[in-house]
């Protein structure tokens, strides 16, 4: 039943493998203009098509096909258009030997849609996104039209009023020697850049009537290694600065310019307009032109329809299955790796670096950490009981009686309890002037003072047993 280009659109796919990869050949289709003519038997590359779709390969040169006959609306003829190339890289289609699906959609408004494996990879208009242009122009150049002889479209002339400067050089040299150049001290001028190997000797098969006079090779002299140089001295070549070259007048505007000519337009005796390309000529075959330099190329599962739904569901019941089932025997990602490694064997160092390098990192951000708290605990435990002893020798010195000290605490219990209330109202910034001013009174005071420290010494050790992270606190600041 041959296919008409009303209302509805036009859905073309089908599946492609090269199982043995390609060299050069094409694996596209032709979907045959009907006719009273047409002949499948004898189906040939000049058989009238409507369409031709497909992916295609020579050398390194990967296309997809979309070409359509256009019929000119004003005289029997038809013009190849050509979608533009998709902007995707076409290589690995061609490659990578599994099954393809390449679909065709062709809208009645005019635009189309080319997809590989159920992707868009290019899409466009009939009307401005094929090569050569569907509509031709309205006016072109008149072909009959010549630019005149006396056309100028010179836009600088020379000046034809500049003469050349009498003392104007043109036959000078272009480069001469530096005047100003100095010979280096210890030039070797009658020393040669190569000299005859002095370690050399003439072979002992050697005839001189039969070879010629034995020579010496040539070898570097080594005492040009250490001079500035060897030879006969020449100052080095600079530019004349008397060159001038040959004179040229300088260029001036050209008075008579008239631009750059043009012929004039005439309307364009073939012009039309078509405003609906998508109704094209009516196919009713469909034929495979191969060409191809590399055999097995894998051809299934063609549909031509106009139901999106039914093309959809062929293909998900056909090429969608085949995947489903590629996808299940490919080896995994540990096997495709080894498979690579054995192909280029540098990836093993690539892969052992990338297995290295996480280790490495967790070693050098964990390791040194943990060494350094270690440091840092035992500095606290080493400060801590440097602080300790230091607090119970200046006990000591401050107290030398304790247990009369201890006495006097079990007899003024009473008061500290009384004095405990006023001590929790003191702010902490009032304890620590009061510590501060008992630090800076002298140990050897006399016995009333040195009763006073006690007193002062049991309190802070009643308040030791209700907050002694406070105490600790003090002690530490007194220290300091």
């Amino acid at each position: 039943m041959p296919f008409v280009f009303e209302n509805e659109p036009l859905i073309v796919h089908y599946e492609v493998n090269f199982q043995d990869g390609i060299d050069c050949g094409g694996a596209y289709i032709k979907l045959l203009s009907h006719s009273s003519s047409l002949n499948l038997e004898e189906f040939h590359d000049r058989t009238p098509y409507t369409i031709m779709f497909g992916p295609d390969k020579c050398g390194e040169d990967y296309k997809l096909h979309f070409i359509f006959r256009h019929k000119k609306p004003i005289i029997v003829d038809f013009d190849e258009k050509h979608a533009k190339r998709p902007d995707v890289d076409l290589k690995k289609y061609f490659t990578d030997k599994k099954t393809h699906l390449y679909t065709l959609i062709l809208k009645p408004e005019n635009t189309f849609e080319i997809l590989i494996d159920q992707t868009v990879v290019s899409q466009g208009s009939l009307l401005e996104d094929v090569i050569p242009p569907l509509n031709p122009p309205k006016e072109i150049d008149d072909p009959k039209e010549k630019k005149p002889k006396e056309w100028d479209e010179r836009v600088k002339i020379p000046d034809p009023n500049a003469e050349k400067p009498e003392d104007w050089d043109e036959g000078g040299p272009v480069k001469i020697e530096d005047p100003n150049a100095v010979k280096p001290e210890g030039w070797l001028d009658d020393e040669s850049h190569l000299i005859p190997d002095p370690e050399a000797h003439k072979p002992s098969d050697w005839n001189d009537d039969m070879d010629g006079e034995w020579e010496a090779p040539l070898v570097p002299n080594p005492k040009c290694k250490t001079a500035p140089g060897c030879g006969e001295w020449k100052p080095p070549l600079i530019d004349n600065p008397n060159y001038k070259g040959k004179w040229k007048p300088p260029m001036i505007e050209n008075p008579n310019y008239q631009g750059i000519w043009k012929p004039r337009k005439i309307p364009n005796p073939h012009y039309f307009e078509d405003l609906n390309p998508f109704k094209m000529t009516t196919f009713s075959a469909i034929g495979l032109e191969l060409w191809s330099m590399t055999p097995d190329i894998y051809f299934d599962n063609f549909i031509i329809c106009s139901d999106k739904e039914v093309a959809d569901r062929w293909a998900s019941d056909s090429w969608g299955l085949k995947k489903l089932v590629a996808s299940a025997n490919e080896p995994g990602m540990i096997n495709q790796l080894l498979t690579a490694a054995d192909e280029r064997p540098w990836l093993w160092g690539l892969y052992l670096l990338t297995a290295a390098l996480p280790v490495g990192l967790l070693v050098l951000f964990c390791w040194p950490r943990k060494k350094i708290d270690e440091e840092e605990e035992d500095a606290d435990f080493s400060m801590s009981d440097f602080i300790e002893s230091d607090e119970n020798d200046f006990e000591l010195q401050k107290n030398p009686n304790k247990e009369n000290q201890q006495d006097l605490e079990e007899a003024t219990s009473g008061t500290l309890n009384d004095k405990e209330n006023e001590d929790d109202e003191r702010t902490e910034q009032e304890e620590e002037d009061e510590e501060f001013s008992q630090e800076d009174e002298e140990i050897g005071d006399t016995v009333d003072q040195s009763s006073d420290d006690e007193m002062k010494e049991a309190d802070e050790g009643a308040d030791s047993e209700n907050n002694p992270k406070k105490s600790l606190r003090k002690r530490r600041v007194r220290k300091d």
